[in-house]
Parts: structure tokens; sequence; C-alpha cells
């Protein structure tokens, strides 16, 4: 019994490309499996950069709001908890 091969895998340069191709995809060391591992991580450190971005931009406003005296002063009180000096301040949590 004869194994026909094929006469396209007999011609030495459809031969080479097909292993060129084999190589780069599986066997470099910038595979499809890398590069789909890496495109992962750009979509999560792009999500990761617009909520940063977002919180910069919220944390200037506040910023910004705080060099007035009224605001810094509530602020102080709802965020930090300080209180006057005649004055008890009592913090409820829920569970």
């Amino acid at each position: 019994m004869k194994i026909r091969v094929p006469a396209y895998l007999k011609n030495k340069y459809i031969l080479t490309g097909i292993v060129f191709v084999l190589y780069f995809l599986f066997l470099d060391d910038w595979d499809v499996f890398t590069l789909i591992s890496q495109q992962h991580k750009f979509n999560q450190l792009s999500e990761q950069n617009m909520v940063m971005s977002q919180q910069l931009k919220e944390t200037k406003q506040t910023l910004r709001r705080l060099k007035n005296p009224d605001y810094l002063e509530a602020y102080a009180r709802s965020e930090k908890f300080f209180k006057r000096d005649d004055e008890e301040i009592f913090v409820i949590t829920y569970q």
C-alpha cells in the first residue's frame, strides 16, 4: 500500500511557506496566543485609564471647590466628620 503525497506538498516553496506560517502562528515569541493575551491586557488597561481619568477629573473639581471656605467646611463636616466645639456627631451605619 503506497501513500500518495499530493503534488502541492512536493513543491518546496509551498512546503517552506507552510512551515513558515506554522512557526509564526504557534512557535514564535509573538505567537497568536501571546497577541491575544496582550490585546486583552491592553483592553483592561484602557478601561482602567478611562476610570482613572474620570476620578482625576472629579478630584480636580473637588479641589477647585475646596478653595471656597463654605464648601470646605461642608466637605469637612460631611466627609471627614469634623465638628464644631459645641456639638456632637453621631454616625449611624446600616448593615
